[in-house]
């Protein structure tokens, strides 16, 4: 399969494909996923010397790494305060001394590598109504517990500066967020994987795993028998591990993009390039592109499933945020999916003593997914205690199962949704 008809992939930078896999191979370490949780972990391995084979059953950047918002969003779904009081103050600071890495490792990425992506430094978090400011106060005194001091709550007036909109009542602007192209961030991280040695195959789905020592990945070409074996799909893993499948529910959300807008226009919507997300629980999200177009995002659909009209979901969104757009043309529009867990936080583990799974950032995942690759790394070098902090964490099922997980999920986002427009 090929990149969904999306503005990233109309814009992606020019680069020489990767072959299909058409022979029986061996390696240190095989990576399943060629999105940015197999990027990482594939980048960092080779690195470090290992002999590494990465396999995309599509495109490298096909799914969610490929498609999403672009925003480099900090910390986690569920913030450290919730994770100290459900799990402790040791696993909160464990979790919480990571909260802000894997932002750090994008930026070094794209420094090291001279990946050509679009980044532009600056996020902001808007507040609705004053609830969702004050739990903003406490995010960015939470935050600043945890060493991040570069960090800026806005008033109604300073936020109106910030973004042409009526809709805040305030703010907090993360000067160590940002966004990027996220497709070309992941070409230019495959293509310092190829640089450096590692062998990426494209079109590859793998369609068994053998395992034991070593472990083995099948394709319809060939094969890869590997000491390691590292599951990478995330929310485009499918059925091919049952027992993963069953701990997350892939979700759908939606993103459109306008045609370019003059300067006067882009000055006028967000001065500063900054990016930008609701405190909605079904939350917006949206920012200008390197050309000038409203990249727009917003909403979730439970199950995965393509809605008919993306346009019709999103633009009311829009509007209801930029009315002055009224008539702007849409030049692009798609979904992607994310991998959702009950608990909001990723979920890293082993299946064997050989095997190792990353998954269910909740979208939070272009910075967690860039630590997890770090974290693994770290385990076959030898020191696995960071990513055994997140492997202690609970891997709950969904409620009612997999038949039930789709409407007990969108029931409980209808009671959340109706707080948010409540402002309770």
């Amino acid at each position: 399969m090929e990149h969904v008809n999306s503005y990233y992939a109309a814009s992606a930078n020019r680069h020489e494909p990767w072959p299909q896999l058409t022979e029986d191979i061996r390696c240190d370490v095989c990576v399943v996923g060629g999105g940015y949780t197999g990027l990482s972990t594939a980048l960092f391995l080779v690195e470090a010397g290992f002999d590494v084979v990465l396999l995309e059953a599509s495109r490298i950047g096909f799914g969610a790494s490929g498609r999403n918002g672009g925003q480099i969003v900090n910390s986690y779904s569920r913030d450290i305060d919730v994770i100290e009081a459900r799990y402790g103050q040791d696993t909160a600071r464990m979790l919480g001394s990571m909260m802000f890495e894997g932002g750090d490792i994008i930026r070094s990425r794209i420094e090291q590598y001279g990946i050509d992506c679009d980044f532009r430094p600056g996020g902001i978090f808007a507040a609705l109504n004053s609830r969702q400011l004050h739990e903003l106060e406490n995010q960015k005194a939470n935050w600043e517990r945890y060493g991040h001091r570069q960090l800026e709550l806005l008033d109604e007036r300073q936020v109106r500066e910030e973004i042409g909109t009526e809709a805040y009542v305030g703010a907090l602007l993360d000067h160590r967020g940002g966004h990027i192209h996220p497709l070309n961030l992941a070409l230019g991280e495959a293509e310092a994987i190829r640089k450096l040695g590692g062998r990426i195959f494209e079109q590859s789905a793998v369609t068994h795993i053998q395992y034991g020592d070593p472990a083995v990945a099948k394709t319809a070409g060939g094969s890869v028998t590997a000491n390691f074996l590292v599951l990478a799909g995330n929310a485009y893993l499918g059925n091919l591990e049952p027992k993963l499948a069953a701990k997350a529910m892939p979700c759908g959300t939606q993103i459109v993009t306008t045609e370019p807008l003059s300067e006067e226009q882009t000055a006028s919507l967000i001065p500063r390039h900054y990016c930008v997300e609701d405190c909605n629980y079904l939350l917006d999200y949206y920012r200008l592109t390197g050309d000038n177009r409203l990249l727009y995002g917003g909403g979730v659909v439970y199950g995965a499933r393509d809605p008919d009209d993306i346009e019709r979901l999103v633009m009311p969104k829009l509007l209801k945020t930029f009315p002055q757009l009224k008539g702007v043309k849409v030049d692009y529009r798609w979904s992607g999916n994310f991998l959702l867990t009950l608990s909001r936080l990723p979920q890293f583990g082993r299946l064997e003593p050989n095997v190792y799974y990353m998954q269910g950032y909740s979208g939070h995942g272009v910075t967690c997914t860039h630590l997890a690759g770090r974290l693994l790394s770290e385990v076959l070098k030898g020191q696995a205690e960071r990513f055994d902090a997140f492997a202690r964490l609970p891997h709950l099922p969904f409620f009612g199962g997999r038949r039930f997980q789709v409407p007990f999920t969108a029931m409980g986002a209808v009671y959340y949704s109706l707080r948010d427009k409540l402002g309770v």
